[in-house]
């Protein structure tokens, strides 16, 4: 074979050659023929039985007032001062916890908010939200 002469043989191949994939495909199908009777045996439990009826246990909603003068209304009934950590505790340890909603009036100086809120965050409270009303349009 000389350098300056081309052979039929030293063409450019166009085609791709499929017999490596071929050859993979086949190993890969008995591989699966093997393993496909052995996945088939399983073992028998006897699983219990539950009913899908959800249940429906949402935490029930405590809204914290504070008036215009400072008074705090606890599901809009006025509590005193002292009482309201240690209602906030007892209902921090019920399972589910409730949600604590704060509504505070505009004329309200923020302390006494922020004091309800640190309260309830020292009583161990998770879930607090804000009530406001929408403006005026």
């Amino acid at each position: 074979m000389a350098f300056g002469t081309q052979d039929d043989t030293d063409e450019v191949m166009n085609e791709i050659n499929m017999t490596p994939f071929v050859d993979v495909m086949l190993v890969l199908l008995i591989i699966f023929i093997i393993t496909v009777p052995v996945m088939q045996h399983s073992v028998n439990v006897d699983l219990p039985r539950a009913t899908n009826v959800p249940q429906d246990a949402k935490p029930q909603t405590i809204r914290l007032s504070v008036d215009a003068q400072g008074q705090y209304f606890w599901n809009e009934a006025p509590i005193d001062e002292k009482e309201l950590p240690r209602r906030l505790k007892v209902e921090a340890a019920r399972d589910p916890q409730p949600e604590l909603h704060i509504r505070g009036d505009r004329e309200v100086r923020y302390e006494r908010v922020a004091q309800a809120m640190a309260a309830a965050q020292q009583a161990g409270m998770r879930k607090i939200g804000f009530i406001t009303e929408p403006r005026p349009n």
